[in-house]
This record gives C-alpha cells, sequence and structure tokens, in this order.
C-alpha cells in the first residue's frame, strides 16, 4: 500500500510506514533541514518543500495532479500552538486550527473524490490538541462544496504513549483518524529505559573500538565508526546545571523531577530544543563527573529512531529540532502493522537498513568540539520571582520578587511575600505588618544576630540590588556581592542552623491575618524583609 505524508518533518512518521513495507510515495514540509533528511532517508519518495495550508485550497486539476492517490494518507500538523509547554498552553491556536484544517480538507478531497483509493487516514499530535478538533465536519466547515461528514473521531481515537509500543520515551500522542487501534508491545513490567539507549550506544567520547548494537530493532548493528552525531561531548557549565537543578527539584508547587535524569525510566519527552537551563532540560552525568546534555544520536534513539538514521541539520540546534518534532517510528509502526492486519497484507520480518542518498551534502558532528558557554550578565530589567530554597511548608513558601518594579523607567523596588497554594481558586499572597513581640526570646536572638551580622554585606539601594542580580554568578562570587538568589540562601542556612525536624513543625505567631504560620516560614518573612528595609529605592 501506498503513503502520502503531510508535515512530514524529518520522517518519523513515515519510518514507521516504510519498516512495515509501505511504499512510501509523496512527502511534504516547509522547512528546508526536514526536506533533506527526508529525501535522505528516504530517496525514493517524491518529496517537496511547500506550504500544506496552500495544497489544501489548490483547484481541483492542480490539486490531484500534485498529490498522489494512495491508500494511506498521514500527517502530524505542528504542535507548537496546542502544547502545554507553548505559554502553559493558553498561547494562540488560530494557526494551529488552520494547520490541522489544512491537512483534513486534503484527506477529504482525497476520500470523497469520485473512485477514491483512500482506505486509512491518521492525525498525530499532541495530546491537548484534542480539545480542539471537531467530532465531525461537514464540507462547509473545511471550506470545500459538497455534501458529506468528514469524522476524525472514531473507536480508535485516543491518547497513546510511545513507551507501550517500544520506544524508551514516555511521549504521549494523540491519535485520530480513520485506522484500526495499534496493539501496544510492551507493559510498564518490561518498558525500554534511558539505560538500555546509553548502555547500547556508549559514552560519546571513549576511544573503544566496537559494533553498536541498535537497542530498538534486534539483530541489526553498525560499527561504531559508522554511527553519526554521538561522538562528542557538551558539557554543561555549573551556572547552567544549578540553574535547571533548582527548576527541577524547588519549582513552587511544580512536582519534583529527577536530577540528572533516572535512567532506569524511559526517557522523559525528547523536547525540540535541547536546552540546558530550564525545567525541561534532559541533563545525563558524566563518567568523568559533571553534568552534559545527550548527543544527537541519544536522542534518536529515544525517540526509536534506527541507528543509521542520519539527521541533515547544519548545527547540532537544528539537528535537535529534527529529532524532538518527529513522530516515534516505534509508534507509527504499531499503526502501520494495525492496517496491514486489518487489510489482510503481510507483515515483513527483520529491520531494512536505510539506503542513504548520498549527493545529500551531510555534517556529522563526531569529533566536534564544543566550547562550554559562558555566562552572560542578565538584562538591566531581568525580572525575579523565588522563594527560599526547598521551603514549602504546609503549603506555604516565601518569595522574594522584583514584579512590581516600574522596568519602563527602571525604577525597582523589592518585596517579600508569603505564598499559599496554587491554583486561580486556592492561590493567595500575604504581605502582613509582622508582631514578633511574641517570640521566644532565644528564636529572636538568633535573628536579629544573623540581621545584625548580615546587614553590612547588604548593598545600600532597590536598583544596586538589580544592578548585582543582573550580574554573572561568577561576578558576584568575586566581589563579594549579595544577590536575591544569595540572600535566599543565607536565610535557608540560618534555618537548618536553628531548627530540626521537630521545631520545623511549630507554628508561630506572625500577625492576626496569619496567627499559625509554620514557623520556619514566618521566620523566613521576618529575616528577608529586616535585610530589605533598610534599603532605599533609589541610589
Amino acid at each position: 500500500m501506498r503513503v502520502a505524508d503531510f508535515y512530514c518533518g524529518a520522517g518519523g512518521f513515515s519510518e514507521g510506514f516504510r519498516q512495515a513495507g509501505f511504499e512510501i510515495t509523496f512527502a511534504v514540509d516547509k522547512w528546508e533541514p526536514a526536506i533533506n533528511t527526508y529525501k535522505a532517508n528516504k530517496p525514493s519518495c517524491r518529496v517537496i518543500q511547500d506550504d500544506v495550508i496552500r495544497i489544501s485550497r489548490l483547484p481541483d486539476n492542480e490539486f490531484h495532479t500534485l498529490v498522489p492517490d494512495t491508500e494511506v494518507i498521514i500527517g502530524s500538523p505542528p504542535c507548537v500552538a496546542f502544547s502545554n509547554s507553548n505559554k502553559s498552553g493558553n498561547g494562540d491556536k488560530s494557526l494551529g486550527i488552520e494547520l490541522l484544517k489544512a491537512y483534513l480538507r486534503i484527506v477529504a478531497r482525497k476520500k470523497f473524490k469520485t473512485n477514491s483509493i483512500l482506505r486509512y487516514w491518521v492525525l498525530e499530535n499532541v495530546p491537548n490538541i484534542k480539545k480542539y478538533i471537531n467530532e465531525v465536519y461537514s464540507a462547509a466547515d473545511l471550506e470545500l462544496d459538497g455534501d458529506f461528514s468528514l469524522t476524525p473521531i472514531n473507536n480508535s481515537t485516543g491518547i497513546y504513549n510511545a513507551k507501550y509500543f517500544g520506544a524508551p520515551t514516555n511521549r504521549k500522542r494523540f491519535l485520530c483518524g480513520e485506522f484500526p487501534e495499534p496493539q501496544t508491545t510492551n507493559t510498564d513490567i518490561n518498558i525500554k529505559t534511558l539505560r538500555t539507549v546509553l548502555d547500547s550506544l556508549g559514552e560519546p567520547c571513549d576511544n573503544e573500538d566496537r559494533v553498536i548494537q541498535d537497542c530498538n530493532y534486534e539483530g541489526f548493528s553498525l560499527p561504531k565508526d559508522e554511527l553519526t552525531d554521538h561522538q562528542y561531548l557538551y558539557m554543561l557549565q555549573p551556572f547552567e546545571w544549578k540553574t535547571a537543578k533548582r527548576l527541577k527539584e524547588d519549582k513552587g508547587y511544580m512536582g519534583k523531577m529527577s536530577f540528572p535524569e533516572n535512567l532506569d525510566n524511559p526517557a522523559r519527552t525528547v523536547m525540540a530544543t535541547m536546552s540546558a537551563s530550564s525545567r525541561e532540560s534532559m541533563i545525563l552525568p558524566t563518567e568523568q563527573g559533571g553534568y552534559r546534555l545527550p548527543t544527537v544520536r541519544e536522542a534518536a534513539s529515544m525517540m526509536s529512531f534506527p541507528i543509521d538514521y542520519r539527521f541533515y541539520g547544519i548545527s547540532k540546534g537544528i539537528k535537535h529540532t529534527l529529532v524532538g518534532n518527529a513522530v516515534p517510528p516505534k509508534m507509527s509502526y504499531a499503526i502501520a502493522k494495525s492496517i496491514l492486519l486489518d487489510a489482510g497484507e503481510p507483515i515483513p520480518q527483520g529491520y531494512v537498513p536505510i539506503q542513504h542518498d548520498k549527493t545529500i551534502p551531510f555534517l556529522n558532528l563526531n569529533h566536534t568540539k564544543f566550547v562550554s558557554k559562558k555566562e552572560p550578565p542578565k538584562k538591566d530589567i531581568a525580572k525575579f520571582k523565588y522563594h527560599i530554597p526547598y521551603l514549602i511548608i504546609d503549603a506555604f513558601r516565601v518569595e522574594l520578587t522584583n514584579y512590581h518594579s516600574d522596568f519602563d523607567n527602571k525604577e525597582f523596588i523589592w518585596n517579600i511575600e508569603i505564598h499559599y497554594s496554587q491554583g486561580k481558586k486556592k492561590a493567595r499572597v500575604f504581605c502582613p505588618i509582622i508582631n514578633s513581640e511574641s517570640w521566644d526570646k532565644r528564636l529572636l536572638g538568633k535573628c536579629d544576630e544573623f540581621i545584625k551580622n548580615t546587614l553590612p554585606h547588604i548593598c545600600e539601594s532597590y536598583n544596586r540590588f538589580q544592578e548585582i542580580h543582573c550580574m554573572t554568578s561568577e561576578d558576584r562570587a568575586t566581589n563579594n556581592h549579595i544577590g536575591p538568589f544569595e540572600m535566599l540562601n543565607l536565610v535557608r542556612e540560618h534555618i537548618d542552623k536553628n531548627f530540626d525536624n521537630a521545631s520545623l513543625g511549630k507554628t508561630i505567631y506572625l500577625s492576626d491575618e496569619l496567627p499559625n504560620l509554620p514557623i520556619a516560614i514566618g521566620v523566613g518573612y521576618y529575616l528577608l524583609n529586616k535585610l530589605l528595609t533598610p534599603m532605599i529605592p533609589k541610589g
């Protein structure tokens, strides 16, 4: 059976169908690196660089001349608009909906044409898109003539996880269309882990000459010197991995994430941007100590691409985007297999290696020396909002923030706030006037001693505090400057020194508004206010 692939990207969706013996006849995408990657790995397919929306609106003669008739259509419209990583899922959906409708328009034009041969079609995307797909589309909905209904939502529609189809990644995706339900091959008992990937590929820069066994395709191997985009290191500097560690382990009320990655679980969802200093960063330890980012080849194996699949980008970043935006081939293979079973067609056995188009230039990252990133100073209007590290008690935390500043006129204000819980209904913010008269004298004495010893090292104004905040961590350390993070850390150290686990369970009176506050939260709020009080608005 023949397949046409829209928004084809690097070809992950088609790769599963190729492995299942389908004939991939047509593919389209707008991005040149994706086109080059697709052509190079599937040289027998007709691949064009074009706009799917434009194609979907072509007159009939032009449309059917350009787009061949096939038994199967697959497509994965760009998912940025629908992703939860796009403004926490609140980004503009208009372009995403238009891209979705363009794909459905193409499917409808092929499905409802005279003498149509289209039997199956599949749409893949992030789970959040399901809220924006109608159960039924009329011809008018798709801006087409005719009296038909296209029904994307069927019995096989649902959210599927690639890890249950043999891919060593925890990647959930929404599938809809007209296709039989794919059968899972793995359970939580025998899912493939990140360790499986790393062990099969080996350390990126070892000197061992060996054969690489593909952890995703049994019996397939390559000599180490033929494995591309793996023999290099991208090491992280302390300012990078420390930021990522803090965001993963201590990001307000968001769940704690592993740092470094938990090798005994499937890899987390591979992102299109392999960032180094974010909550989503995928960080690995090295045998020599320190931390690094995964290689392009490791990310590709996490996504279940075979080890002979090549990514034709002119930089590491482009290659990672090609991998991270793809459909895991193991998932697409399961879909292809279900179609073969439904159609009564034989299922090929064994992995068939890729025959690359050698006329397309290929950049291999092996042995590339990447210069360690140097921490840049922040912009002079950089915002800050963070709590005393690793101190959240009974849903309370104490935050230091400059969010109430006049950033346009660069008149900065730093505030201390007590935050409670999260969400629109439960979250509350308190800035009470402190009443410490009833505090234990010993406790108050230790607090005042800390303030007395620390205040001489605190700058004199809000604006100067902002300047220190914008310095690099190295500059602050070299010059013994106390910025926002340093201030929070000092307060945390004081609390650790003076409170054991038993005393942390006690409460303290701070104000009539907060009469029974966890003692460490009350003390943290008190200390930070005392350190900020001497600062003047300008200076």
